[in-house]
């Protein structure tokens, strides 16, 4: 497991980040357990979690999975050794004041981040979206006496476009404000928009980027090599879960998308390359990308997933890959939090 900078700081993370928005409701305790028993015994240090996690659960599981890891980092005596990231924005109440990026909230919930996952701590404090009924430097100065505090340690940002993650790098530097050291956007070989404007502006600026779907939401694995786009998902999979199951749909559940994985999955089957391992060494061989989220709902799942690091691409091989991106129609992606 490579272990790399995390933009321009000193904090190092492993190349893979383990995503955690399984846990608690596809992974219940004792799968969690297992796949973060996994995850550390392969050399991942880092971990991704957010208050309003589980994908796919309600009101009343938020802070299910902050709590399930809060239980294994204790369980283990993990916490020094684990990079510890978490996210706010999204709705933790019925009150007017329970979600978004104001400094009242930011600054609750990140307390009760910090009890649910039983540190006194954060490495890395994320905003999981932009939030335009906020001043950006309001949210920049919580952020900032978080980092003054103790609390946190670093922050960073999801799914914000390129102008906004400019705009927020200008109000750090004008404000003498802690910044966004990381950013998290979504990529995959179905979805590379970001390499038109955010991958080189933190290649610029020196912030590290996290990508998530990197398997699109298991449509990478093959998986579904035999569903078309009128089919029902299964049950037991992203695609089909309550509350986040339609983002999926919208994002892969395509005939297009479907066809191209149906084709990439057969040049590597001739190759007898899994296609789950190339899309994972494809995403972490890409210029700029610091590491890859990778989630699980099986400790096996993650298992296999993990072969994917030591996998290396030829030339036929990357063109392949690349082919695709090119090859599928366009069209715009909203930035939503919820995933």
């Amino acid at each position: 497991m490579k272990i790399k900078r995390l933009g321009r700081t000193g904090l190092k993370v492993s190349e893979v980040c383990l995503g955690t928005m399984t846990f608690g409701n596809q992974a219940d305790e004792a799968a969690s357990f297992a796949i973060m028993d996994t995850a550390d015994a392969a050399g991942v240090n880092f971990f991704d979690a957010a208050d309003v996690y589980p994908l796919g659960g309600d009101r009343e599981t938020n802070g299910r999975t902050e709590e399930i890891v809060g239980r294994w980092m204790k369980e283990r005596g993990a916490r020094e050794r684990v990079v510890l990231a978490t996210k706010c924005r999204g709705r933790m109440g019925s009150g007017p004041n329970d979600e978004g990026l104001s400094r009242k909230h930011i600054l609750r919930a990140c307390d009760d981040s910090l009890r649910r996952l039983q540190t006194d701590y954060i490495d890395l404090y994320q905003t999981h979206s932009p939030d335009l009924e906020t001043p950006i430097e309001e949210t920049l100065r919580a952020l900032a006496d978080l980092v003054r505090s103790g609390k946190v340690r670093y922050i960073g940002c999801s799914n914000y476009p390129a102008w906004q993650l400019a705009d927020a790098l200008w109000t750090s530097d004008k404000h003498g404000l802690a910044r966004f050291d990381s950013a998290q956007p979504r990529y995959n070989i179905l979805f590379r928009m970001i390499e038109d404007e955010i991958l080189p502006l933190c290649q610029a600026h020196g912030v590290g980027v996290i990508v998530y779907n990197p398997l699109a939401g298991g449509m990478l694995t093959g998986r579904y090599k035999e569903v078309r786009q009128d089919d029902t998902p299964p049950p037991d999979t992203r695609f089909a879960l309550k509350n986040s199951g339609e983002l999926y749909r919208r994002r892969y559940w395509k005939e297009a998308m479907m066809e191209a994985v149906t084709n990439l999955g057969g040049f590597f089957e001739e190759r007898e390359k899994s296609l789950t391992h190339v899309a994972l060494a494809w995403t972490l061989a890409q210029p700029g990308i610091t590491c890859a989220i990778l989630g699980a709902s099986r400790a096996e799942q993650l298992t296999d997933s993990l072969q994917g690091v030591n996998l290396s691409l030829d030339d036929e091989e990357r063109a392949a890959c690349d082919a695709v991106w090119f090859d599928l129609p366009r069209e715009r992606d909203p930035q939503i939090a919820r995933r």
